[in-house]
Order: structure tokens, then sequence, then C-alpha cells
């Protein structure tokens, strides 16, 4: 890892392993943000060289730029098509899969260091999920996800490990076994909660939440967990199970398990980026639900007719502006449609042919040759 390289990823651990964060997105320091963005970006414009010629193409160069918002970001689905990193293929020490089927191609976060990765994942979920929880305090959490062990390639199933390993007591764990819900253990660990008040942060994908549902449902059986208790789903049917409006998923999640929606919360995040974003709703009580992110990330929405930000308000393609993304490229074009929601912004879905469009771009520009 060069000097260079080895500087910026100090001072974003630094950044990170800062205490207080600023009321909210209004509030940061986005001098500071926009200053490690251009710095990051010349670096990957250099020794990245796929992204080099994606930017080049659009006419962005480190010495043109005059905002981190101008900064190119790359489709989610350029990432089944090309390695976009930084560095040699033989540093590699971890790769992230997308999810998918065996026949289909399946997008790679590659990585040289998992340093900013795990230092990035304790504080975000302590502020979003747990903001009570004090400093060296543990919470109990069941997590309706494989482990690491079983998913290596899996960015959920690790990010879950390292808060277990963090933030855990000794009574947590993961709640899906050999590729299944286990739901014996599951609802035995359930009701372990409801019998001894001690609440319990419920987290995992929505299709695990909608399986743990309908064994509820076909037992006859509903249980309270203890006040306090909140859940956080992460998204993620795709076939896998019955699809539920989250609304939907809400009134049932609280109507089996007695959390209430104001301690339900999504969390949105992807292979391709090291943070993650969630709903506001435990961190700022009472206030409009929207995402949220740590200081060191940030979202826009693009104009899909201008490819600028878009005014606020206005529907359009999700961009993701990743500092920790150190090794790859921190600027992700999602195939989710969302609108800027006060200091934060709304998922509104899927844009249709993001992910086709995302391989087109990627064949056609970050592989191509050199223009002349």
């Amino acid at each position: 890892m060069s000097d260079a390289r080895e500087r910026l990823d100090a001072e974003i651990l630094a950044w990170i392993a800062e205490d207080e964060w600023p009321a909210g997105d209004a509030a940061r320091d986005d001098a500071r943000f926009d200053a490690l963005a251009r710095r990051l970006f010349a670096w990957q414009f250099e020794h990245c060289a796929p992204y080099g010629r994606f930017c080049r193409g659009r006419g962005v160069a480190p010495e043109r730029l005059r905002s981190w918002r101008e900064i190119p970001p790359v489709p989610t689905g350029a990432f089944k098509e090309i390695d976009l990193r930084c560095f040699p293929e033989d540093a590699t020490v971890q790769t992230f899969l997308t999810s998918g089927t065996a026949a289909g191609a399946r997008g790679a976060l590659h990585l040289d260091t998992l340093a900013l990765y795990h230092a990035s994942v304790v504080p975000s979920f302590r502020r979003h999920v747990l903001p009570e929880l004090s400093p060296g305090e543990r919470a109990r959490l069941w997590i309706l996800a494989p482990s690491p062990e079983e998913a290596p390639d899996s960015s959920l199933s690790h990010m879950f490990g390292v808060l277990l390993g963090e933030l855990a007591t000794p009574d947590s764990g993961f709640g899906v076994i050999d590729g299944e819900l286990a739901v014996d253990a599951t609802l035995e660990r359930l009701v372990s909660c409801e019998d001894d008040g001690a609440p319990l942060a419920l987290c995992g994908t929505s299709f695990a939440f909608v399986h743990l549902l309908d064994a509820l449902v076909a037992r006859e059986r509903s249980i309270e967990l203890p006040p306090g208790s909140r859940v956080m789903e992460t998204g993620g049917f795709k076939g896998r199970s019955r699809e539920i409006p989250a609304h939907l998923l809400y009134a049932e999640i609280e109507q089996r398990l007695g959390v209430p929606e104001s301690h339900i919360l999504n969390q949105y995040g992807m292979t391709e980026l090291g943070s993650q974003f969630h709903d506001s709703v435990l961190r700022f009580p009472g206030e409009p639900r929207r995402k949220l992110g740590p200081p060191w990330a940030r979202a826009m929405v693009i104009d899909p007719e201008t490819g600028a930000e878009a005014k606020r308000g206005e529907v359009g393609p999700i961009a993701i502006f990743d500092l920790v993304n150190t090794g790859s490229v921190l600027a992700v074009q999602t195939a989710d449609l969302g609108r800027a929601v006060e200091d934060g912004f709304e998922v509104l879905g899927r844009e249709p042919g993001a992910e086709e469009r995302g391989c087109a771009i990627a064949a056609d520009e970050l592989l191509g040759s050199e223009a002349p």
C-alpha cells in the first residue's frame, strides 16, 4: 500500500473513531468530506484503470473537479462485469459477492484491508439502532441471517459477525443455520426474552422475517417482546419468499412480536459499499422517517435528465459516496429511486432496467480501450 493511500486510510479511520456526530446531514462537516473525497477520487482515478477510463469518458478528471458532487458514480451493475480495485489482485484479503443465483452473474467487492470496513460498522449501528446504549455496554442481538462462517462471501453476514463480536451479550447469536431459518431455536430465544423482560434487537433480512411470521401464524402463536426491543430489517426478498410491502410487514411484526412501528427500522446498504444507512426513527423519534448515514458517507439523488444533483423532493436514482471504499471506487450509483427528505432521503423502489444498464455501461466504458 502506498504512502498516499495509507495517509488517506489513516485520516478516514481517525474520523470514524471520533465519538461526536453532528445532529444531521445539514450540520455535518461537508468541507472535510469534500477534501477527503476529492483526494480519494484522485487516487482511484490513477490506480483503477477502468474507473479512470469511465471518468475521462465523462470529461471528469481530478484537476477539473470542483466538488465531490461531480465525482462520477459507477452503476452497481458494473461490479458484475469487472474487478474495480486499486491494488494488485494478489493483495486481496476479502471478496464479498452480491446475492444471486448460481447461473447469474454476481457483483464483487474486493478489499485489500478490512480495517475501514470493520471500523465503520459499529458506530453507525450503535447510533441508529441502539442509540441509548452506553459506551462499553452490550445488547442482546438475535440475527436472522447466516453466520460469516456459513456465508463467507456475504457482506451482510460479515457485518453481523462484527456487531456480535463488538456489541452483543453472550446469549446473542444467529438464527439461520444451513441456509434455513432455525424456527425452534429462534422461537425459544424470543420466548426467553418475553419471560425475562430483557429487550432484544432482532435483526435480519426481510424474507427471514416473513418466514418467522409465517411460522408464528402456522403455530397460532404471538410473542410479546419486552419494551425497548427493536427490529432492524435489511430488505431483500429477491424471490425467496412472498413479498410484503414494508408497512404491512411492520404491521405483522407489531401484531406477532409486539414491537411497535416506532421501533422497527430498515437498514439500507449493499455489497458494493462499506457503510450503511438506517431509518431515523430510533435516533430521532417523532421526526419524519428518512435514511441517515454516517458522516463519512453521503447520498445524492440524481436528476435523470441532467446527471447532476436533483432538486430537493424530486425523484431520481440514488448515488452513494462512501469514503470507506478506499480500495475500490467511492462513488456508486444504485439501482434504486429516491428523493431527498430533510437531512436524509427515502427509497421509493427499484429503477426499471437499472441493473441491465449498469452492466452495459461496464462493458462499453469500463472495459473499453483508451481513446486515442
